[in-house]
């Protein structure tokens, strides 16, 4: 008997035991963002959202893990630079439009991921047609740190106002590559700039001499109105700038893109 009720105490210890490690009880807090993180919504309105990476329309042709908002988080300084070039861009009739902002670092990590697996190639058509998916690491386009995780670093273009309506993109549709003329690629309202977003691509570099015309007088524009304030360009992607000094430049934050992060900041 005694025996017997050993082995219901033990029993009973190890279902508690189990349900005191459930993942709900034991679920972590999220990362919080420091106080210097701000939404740019809030420091400027008038600055164009379109988050790419919350919708399917990326090149992994799905939303990427830790965007759970379509909002775009900043370091306050990098935020506060881009509203004073909207200021001068409005006087011109444009407007800045940001594609990326902040990332965490599980989105990077989901890049990594998503890059290792040969087989899923399903957005090839548009976003990299020239690059062998098993070159990305090795020619740069993905890689297992990313400066958008340290929070002043932007992917964005320029609209000419008014701003046109942007259709959403209908998964499974066919796909046209992103360097083809801006009347067959996917629809964007900005302006022309010879590529679209994320073209994995060597005319995606920012002064690559085959952009000419129109197109290489926006990229130009983009490029001169954001130096003036304090970005600088990554030479081989036309939208992608870094604010310097950056307030956290060896920190990889890992907060979810969500509004609750940087409420009241």
């Amino acid at each position: 008997m005694r025996t017997a009720l050993r082995a219901l105490a033990a029993t009973a210890a190890a279902l508690l035991a189990v349900t005191a490690l459930s993942p709900a009880a034991q679920a972590r807090p999220e990362p919080e963002a420091p106080e210097e993180f701000v939404a740019l919504r809030s420091v400027d309105p008038t600055i164009i959202q379109e988050m790419r990476y919350t919708t399917a329309h990326t090149f992994l042709g799905e939303r990427v893990d830790g965007y759970r908002q379509p909002v775009c988080i900043l370091t306050r300084p990098a935020a506060r630079a881009l509203h004073l070039a909207q200021k001068r861009l409005l006087r011109q009739g444009y407007s800045l439009k940001v594609y990326d902002c902040y990332r965490p670092q599980r989105a990077v990590d989901h890049f990594v991921r998503w890059a290792k697996d040969l087989d899923d190639q399903s957005m090839k058509g548009e976003f990299y047609p020239r690059v062998d998916k098993d070159r990305l690491f090795e020619d740069g386009y993905i890689a297992e740190k990313s400066g958008h995780s340290r929070g002043s670093t932007v992917d964005l273009t320029l609209v000419r106002l008014p701003a046109l309506p942007t259709r959403p993109y209908r998964p499974g549709e066919r796909l046209a590559p992103c360097f083809a003329p801006k009347g067959e690629r996917f629809p964007d309202n900005s302006v022309d700039m010879g590529t679209g977003y994320d073209c994995f691509d060597t005319l995606s570099h920012t002064d690559d001499p085959r952009i000419q015309g129109p197109q290489r007088a926006n990229r130009l524009f983009l490029k001169r109105t954001l130096t003036e304030v304090g970005f600088v360009n990554l030479p081989e992607e036309w939208w992608h700038f870094t604010f310097r000094p950056e307030p956290f430049p060896d920190t990889y934050f890992d907060f979810p893109v969500h509004r609750r992060p940087v409420a009241g900041h």
